[in-house]
């Protein structure tokens, strides 16, 4: 009997842990993050924050994940992923607590700040955790069913914050931070409770290790990790990537504000909007990934890059309304796409082996551009009192992606370009 084999469960644990690890990312990035969208109409309405500040307090929560992801690998090496997860987790849970009784700008932007740190101190970890569970040969698929947690996310704060705001008041964006600070901590108390660091703590092995006679490595895994650094088409992704971080968030961040604010749109019908993008969101992944390994990454990423230039303009361009539902479904059909097509880009062009730090060197590059959208964006649709500027930038630097792309070559049989 393998050690795969040894278990009380149903099914191998390792799919326990995705499970939990989809609910785990529905919290620190879907409630951490992309609720935020759609608190911020009545949240600004209150405080009376300008587009700028809006701008900054997104900024903040980037600036802050960023720092997370550079300490977390050493945090987690000493006390363990499972560890740092809960008190990520309930970090961010105090945060939002907080933030629900903030009364200023600055207030909010320092412990959103914090939000985000708890954000890439959760994110990070939990994905390592898919990399100790499964063999490398599924670990993408199982990757991707984790990483649609920020979809859940998407489509529960779509529904209930208009609710809650519409049954509480003004200050119901007060009363929608602490649901989800609840709803966090909660989650928190779960993940404590089911997580485990390695399979050896169930008397497991990863999933799908006894299934693989011999090692199949492509010769690109040949590659010193110093030749990475040296890989000119690397430093193409990165910029390419940095593209995606800075287009998307700005669309993800000011498009409830934009329909409320500018288009009349009810809260209400605008978190209907935005659940669309959760629930298309759902498919974006799996989708194109999979088409890209038919097509190619460099197809694909310039047909992702396409459909997001397409749904920045339809609203940009201040087009009927007809447009906007083309816009919401062509934005949430490739939402988490383009992550998913750059892990496999990656280890296509630097080898499996060198994959992770590859990636993780890239995603650096797209947290800059992450950082980068929402302020500039913001400042924008403060001198032109209207974000139709933001989503005409965002149009022109999709636009350059796909030009970007173009210039992929095709990955060397060592992987080395």
């Amino acid at each position: 009997m393998t050690t795969t084999q040894r278990s009380n469960f149903p099914c191998h644990y390792a799919w326990i842990i995705v499970v939990t690890g989809t609910i785990v990312i529905m919290a620190c990035l879907g409630f951490g993050r992309f609720a935020l969208g759609m608190l911020l109409p009545s949240m600004a309405s209150s405080l009376e924050l300008s587009y700028a500040q809006i701008g900054y307090i997104s900024t903040g929560n980037f600036i802050g994940y960023l720092a997370a992801v550079l300490l977390c690998a050493p945090i987690a090496k000493k006390i363990g992923s499972r560890q740092l997860i809960v008190i990520a987790l309930a970090i961010i849970a105090a945060s939002m607590a907080l933030i629900s009784r903030a009364q200023s700008f600055v207030t909010v932007l320092l412990l959103y700040l914090i939000t985000g740190i708890g954000s890439g101190a959760a994110n990070v970890p939990m994905m390592g955790l898919i990399t100790a569970w499964f063999d490398r040969a599924i670990r993408g698929r199982a990757a991707g069913f984790v990483v649609i947690g920020s979809g859940f996310a998407i489509i529960i704060s779509g529904k209930l914050i208009p609710f809650v705001n519409g049954h509480v008041g003004p200050d119901g964006w007060r009363t929608n931070w602490m649901i989800l600070a609840v709803a966090v901590a909660s989650i928190a108390v779960f993940a404590f409770l089911v997580l485990r660091n390695r399979p050896e703590e169930m008397a497991l092995g990863p999933l799908g290790s006894e299934e693989r006679i011999a090692p199949s490595e492509p010769r690109g895994a040949a590659v010193s990790k110093e030749n990475i650094y040296r890989n000119k088409t690397l430093y193409l992704l990165g910029c390419i990537y940095f593209l995606f971080g800075y287009t998307y968030v700005i669309y993800a961040t000011f498009i409830v504000t934009t329909l409320v604010k500018e288009r009349g749109f009810s809260e209400a019908v605008a978190g209907n909007f935005w659940a669309w993008v959760g629930f298309l969101s759902l498919f974006s992944g799996p989708v194109f990934g999979t088409l890209s390994d038919h097509i190619g990454r460099k197809a694909g990423l310039m047909l992702v890059f396409l459909l997001q230039m397409l749904a920045y303009l339809m609203v940009a361009a201040n087009l009927p309304p007809l447009f906007l539902y083309l816009s919401i479904g062509f934005y949430g059909i490739v939402a988490w796409s383009i992550p998913s097509i750059m892990v496999a880009a990656v280890s296509e062009y630097v080898g499996p082996e060198k994959a992770l730090a590859a990636f993780g060197f890239i995603t650096f590059i797209f947290g800059l551009g992450q950082i980068t959208g929402p302020s500039i964006a913001g400042i924008l649709a403060e001198r032109t009192g209207s974000f139709s500027s933001s989503f005409f930038m965002a149009v022109a630097l999709a636009a350059m992606a796909i030009l970007l792309t173009a210039f992929l070559r095709k990955p060397d049989p060592v992987g080395n370009t």
